[in-house]
């Protein structure tokens, strides 16, 4: 009895293995731990090919001595003279027609590119337009922004909403180079919309991209006009963030619009409105398509800001080891910036834990 018992029990649990589905190989790949590793897999390998090691390269050369108009191999930059040569590495990497590049440990530090950099008065001058470019549009650009924001916001029932809100984010889907040439007609002396204008009203032709007064001005009210967009569209953003009980509570409670802006929409929104500010800034501060099509850095250097500095350097004088020393202070203050943010997003865990 027991023997039967026994075979009636090795059979069940046949019939139940035979009759469990089998799962696939691509079924225990999905759920086994190399299926995450998997997915980020080909983001790493691009973000490493398209990021890391252009990076990396951008800094070696930056401590380089080299020119693409100088026969010349390059060679570390040290200040006051030629590197003493602590090992020499050659590459099959061809610089010239007769030369391959050679990585070259120097005895000394590198650094000459940077001490000209600190000791150029014309990068100053540039670094110093540029920062006066991003302060002032950038603060116009979040203020119109906010403006407009609350503006759309307040008005959901407005008639032809939807079709004001498309017009409005118009400049900002217009390429730079097209928002550049069609805002260098309409300053145009002899036949520009805006010199008519003024003309119309009894006024005198002003030449905005030639004058030293107002080249600047004229430059940087395209930029906002092309940015201010954007900024609106953080504000609805960081508005539609905020919880519809709280800002009927504080209806209910009949809450003033200053304490409703401070208590209850600024908590919430307040860092969506940051990342929109980092992001134009960082935008901003590498502006140089938009100046080089309008004024070319004039007149003279009026206009002339770092980013159309570091592309002279690279693509006119071809000084491949300076400019890429010039792109790496721009990229330590672009990384500057972005730790704004995140000592921002840090602050805000903190107070909540």
């Amino acid at each position: 009895m027991q023997v039967n018992m026994d075979s009636a029990t090795v059979m069940e649990r046949n019939e139940r293995a035979v009759s469990l589905p089998r799962r696939s190989p691509v079924r225990a790949f999905e759920e086994s731990k190399a299926f995450p590793a998997a997915l980020l897999t080909p983001i790493l390998l691009f973000f490493v090919l398209l990021n890391v090691i252009p990076t990396m390269w951008l800094i070696g050369f930056s401590f380089y001595r080299y020119n693409l108009q100088s026969p010349d191999v390059p060679r570390p930059a040290c200040v006051g003279g030629p590197c003493p040569i602590l090992f020499a590495l050659p590459t099959p990497i061809q610089v010239s027609l007769t030369q391959n590049l050679q990585i070259i440990i120097p005895a000394a530090l590198p650094v000459d590119n940077y001490v000209k950099i600190y000791n150029d008065s014309d990068i100053w001058g540039a670094a110093s337009r540029t920062f006066t470019f991003v302060a002032v549009g950038v603060t116009i650009q979040v203020i119109l922004g906010v403006l407009l924001g609350f503006l759309f916001w307040g008005s959901a029932k407005m008639p032809g909403r939807r079709l004001a809100l498309t017009l409005l984010f118009t400049p900002m889907v217009v390429t730079p180079v097209a928002s550049a040439l069609f805002w260098r007609l309409i300053y145009e002396p002899t036949f520009g919309v805006l010199n008519f204008l003024i003309t119309s009203f009894g006024g005198q032709k002003i030449d905005f991209l030639t004058s030293n007064q107002w080249a600047f001005p004229a430059v940087l009210f395209v930029d906002i006009w092309m940015w201010t967009p954007f900024m609106i569209l953080m504000t609805l953003a960081a508005l539609a963030s905020v919880p519809k009980a709280e800002l009927e509570a504080a209806e209910v409670d009949r809450m003033s619009w200053y304490k409703r802006l401070w208590y209850v929409i600024l908590p919430h929104g307040k860092f969506i409105l940051m990342l929109g500010i980092l992001l134009r800034t960082i935008d901003a501060f590498k502006t140089t398509d938009l100046v080089f099509l309008m004024t070319n850095g004039g007149p003279g250097n009026i206009t002339d800001l770092i980013g159309l500095r570091l592309y002279r350097f690279a693509f006119a004088s071809l000084n491949i080891g300076f400019s890429s020393a010039l792109a790496v202070v721009l990229l330590i203050i672009a990384i500057a910036f972005t730790s704004i943010y995140l000592w921002v997003l840090n602050a805000r865990r903190t107070s909540e834990a």
